[in-house]
């Protein structure tokens, strides 16, 4: 049973958390800046921290987040712990997209990037085939959605080795960078086309949270407690591959953000969809927002792709936690 104490002293302390990082990861970098001229409008600070620093953590925060919730969503959707926001294929179909917009040499579409709107694309189009795949005279389980997820996941990344395979030196190069997964410094009317998009799938998720807590029992579980399963399975799967998908065209595949950050607050927080999901998307936004700023002072002025970092963090985060298990990771 869920305590109103509890939910608040949880979710309190993450979003102070990701109060923290947001107000302290703009001012690390390779040049020393003032916050008074920051105040008062004076470059190269003012620039500097706001368009340069500043909203790159912000997409990064965004990013973060929105694959923590996806990757806690597709964990209790399939009932697996090693589930990610990659698991069920929507990144691969991303990046496959990505990776087209570059071998065609594509600039941009109707003024965006090519690689933002293919792999967007890309994500949507694989996840209506894994819907339609998974779906049986308008019925789904968890074990087709899975199948299906792997299989197209497989296709979309042999389609990635082939293209890489066959692409000109500097496409080569843009394709292994983009698989890396990046964090850059954005508009600030992206930044609110990405939070708008990012948003109502997050409302939408918060609203199926005690569906999420039946739904990772049992299928069956959860239709004996009064849930329409195919209507919240597909509600939860649609909503998880909308964040994978807007971040994923965004940034690239950035790994283990939705696989360790679920699994460190089940072992915190319990593992109460309620608690989780917001106390994910905070925790998550605050691990990649301070991943990507190690990214870009670690070796500056050279900088090391986040997904990098993320792959070389939670390695070892995932192991200690497998270590020290207790049943609430996976209850």
């Amino acid at each position: 049973m869920l305590s109103r104490r509890r939910f608040w002293i949880s979710t309190g302390a993450c979003v102070l958390f990701l109060l923290a990082v947001l107000a302290g990861m703009p001012f690390l970098g390779s040049s020393r800046i003032d916050f008074d001229r920051v105040l008062a409008g004076v470059s190269p600070d003012r620039e500097i921290f706001v368009h340069a620093r500043l909203s790159r953590v912000l997409l990064a925060a965004l990013a973060g987040g929105a694959l923590a919730v996806a990757g806690v969503i597709f964990q209790a959707l399939l009932r697996d712990a090693l589930a990610t926001p990659f698991t069920l294929g929507v990144s691969s179909g991303a990046s496959l997209g990505a990776v087209v917009a570059i071998f065609l040499g594509r600039p941009t579409i109707a003024g965006l990037p090519a690689m933002w709107a293919f792999a967007f694309a890309g994500a949507g189009l694989v996840m209506v085939v894994v819907v339609w795949i998974a779906s049986e005279e308008r019925r789904m389980s968890s074990f087709t959605l899975l199948l299906a997820g792997v299989t197209i996941n497989s296709m979309c990344m042999a389609a990635i080795l082939f293209l890489h395979y066959t692409a000109t030196f500097g496409q080569s190069f843009a394709i292994v960078r983009w698989l890396m997964g990046g964090v850059d410094a954005v508009e600030y009317r992206t930044l609110a086309a990405v939070a708008a998009g990012i948003a109502p799938a997050l409302v939408v998720t918060m609203a199926q949270a005690k569906h999420l807590n039946l739904l990772a029992v049992g299928e069956q579980w959860a239709a004996t407690r009064g849930v329409s399963v195919n209507r919240a399975m597909l509600t939860a799967y649609v909503g998880a591959s909308f964040l994978t998908g807007i971040v994923t065209a965004m940034t690239g595949p950035i790994g283990f953000v939705g696989l360790i950050v679920p699994h460190g607050l089940r072992l915190a927080a319990g593992a109460d969809h309620r608690v989780l999901v917001p106390c994910s998307f905070c925790v998550g936004a605050g691990f990649l927002a301070a991943c990507d700023t190690l990214a870009r002072t670690a070796l500056a002025p050279a900088e090391i792709p986040v997904g990098v970092v993320t792959a070389l963090l939670g390695g070892p985060c995932f192991i200690w936690l497998l270590r020290r298990r207790r049943p609430a990771l996976w209850s």
